[in-house]
């Protein structure tokens, strides 16, 4: 649910269609944040496209590290709906309400393992501040044993998650505690 028109399941036509029918064979669901796409089914691909190669490709960043990257980007954009989402799989990799508060609300980063703690913080001040940024910023990533293609893949998720909290804020999308649970992984 947004502030536009979207096109639901069982009005889909066409290439919508064969997204739609793709979403729910390997997901099980449509999430409301696609549904806000289903106006320009193109869009909606090439969206899952990179969603799918930025949180489940090849990488040396860890699952949960992306999803990590995901709610702390979200909370410094004040997106409830990715916050919320993106919260209910890192709670999948971590079983600590402590660590969970502090990204959920990008608050005590620099509390957390060194690692974990230097990528969610170079993570909230590309969003906070990315003109702020130096070569020198890379120098805490190298600290904690990053390459250059780690490097590559955290600006892309960062990136990725500022592009889609202004989808989710920018029309409204909505969520509901049963939209945020039950999903498979790709």
């Amino acid at each position: 649910m947004s502030w536009i028109d979207e096109v639901e399941v069982s009005d889909a036509e066409g290439k919508l269609e064969a997204v739609y029918a793709e979403l729910i064979k390997k997901r099980g669901k449509i999430s409301n944040i696609l549904k806000a796409h289903s106006l320009n089914p193109d869009a909606l691909e090439g969206h899952l496209d990179l969603y799918v190669t930025l949180m489940f490709g090849r990488s040396g960043l860890s699952r949960m590290e992306r999803e990590a990257i995901a709610v702390v980007v979200s909370a410094t954009n004040e997106c409830a709906y990715c916050v919320n989402h993106h919260a209910e799989s890192l709670r999948h990799y971590i079983d600590d309400d402590e660590t969970l508060e502090m990204l959920t609300t990008a608050d005590g980063l620099e509390t957390l393992e060194p690692r974990l703690s230097n990528i969610v913080r170079h993570a909230e001040k590309l969003t906070s501040a990315p003109a702020a940024m130096t070569q020198s910023d890379l120098h805490e990533l190298r600290a904690v044993e990053l390459s250059d293609r780690d490097i590559l893949d955290l600006t892309l998720i960062v990136s990725y998650f500022n592009f889609v909290n202004r989808i989710a804020v920018g029309l409204g999308v909505e969520y509901s505690a049963a939209e945020l649970t039950g999903y498979r992984d790709y």
